[in-house]
């Protein structure tokens, strides 16, 4: 296997691992806590929750140039399931697939060099790039869903960060 491949399967398994983990953690979330806010400035625990599970979907979408109505489409849909756990799941599990498909399609020279811009920046990223800000994205909100969580009184524990 070359570096290259060895990498990208790196960054698979721990995008892997972030939403597996927080599959398990959405399906601990009562009812009565989905509107959980920790402050006025904050999303809600809901709101959070959605986000995440859009996030391979919606920054394959970013990353590919779609356009910033086809996100917001696309966010639309993800909120639309509501307080569903079982679905909320099913869109990050399924945009998990659908970002490995497409990253493994590039060639090397794509992955490391093709540059696509978002909608809302005036400069583009790498691929590769991308699939590492995709991995923190999603890493940096399962962990706010695991400190509101904590804060809420749940039983959970690092240990649920690192068993999918």
């Amino acid at each position: 296997m070359n570096e290259l491949k060895e990498m990208k399967q790196l960054l698979f398994e721990e995008l892997e691992l972030i939403v597996g983990t927080t599959v398990k953690l959405l399906g601990k979330i009562k009812a009565e806590h989905w509107e959980h806010r920790p402050a006025a400035n904050m999303r809600s625990l809901l709101e959070l929750a959605q986000h995440l599970a859009g996030v391979p979907s919606v920054d394959l979408l970013i990353l590919k140039e779609n356009a910033e109505e086809a996100i917001r489409e696309l966010e639309a849909r993800i909120e639309a399931d509501g307080e569903n756990a079982d679905k909320l799941a099913g869109w990050m599990t399924s945009g998990m697939a659908e970002l490995k498909d497409y990253m493994e399609g590039l060639s090397d020279e794509d992955f490391l060099h093709r540059k696509t811009k978002p909608f809302y920046l005036e400069h583009g990223s790498s691929q590769a790039k991308w699939l590492i800000e995709i991995v923190t994205h999603a890493q940096h909100h399962r962990a706010q869903m695991f400190n509101y969580m904590k804060a809420l009184g749940y039983e959970i524990s690092m240990f649920d960060l690192y068993s999918a």
